[in-house]
């Protein structure tokens, strides 16, 4: 995983620090409690607000106080 984040990093010319625990969490939380593909789609929201630069540790508490609150889906 390290290796993949640091060629793509590369390839877009980034040079970010990337908290890949953080994503994976992130990623995690809208999986399980939102739906599967809420995971892809929060990381990417999560990247946009960091742009804009809010902190990671910000959005993953934000993120995780949304998923404590989403209703629960019914299967």
């Amino acid at each position: 995983m390290n290796e993949w984040v640091i060629e793509v990093k590369k390839s877009f010319g980034l040079e970010i620090d990337c908290d890949i625990k953080a994503i994976l969490d992130v990623a995690r939380v809208a999986a399980h409690s939102v739906e599967r593909p809420a995971a892809p789609v929060t990381t990417f929201l999560m990247g946009v607000a960091f742009a804009n630069g809010c902190r990671i540790d910000e959005l993953t508490e934000k993120i995780d106080a949304l998923a404590r609150d989403w209703p629960v889906k019914e299967r």
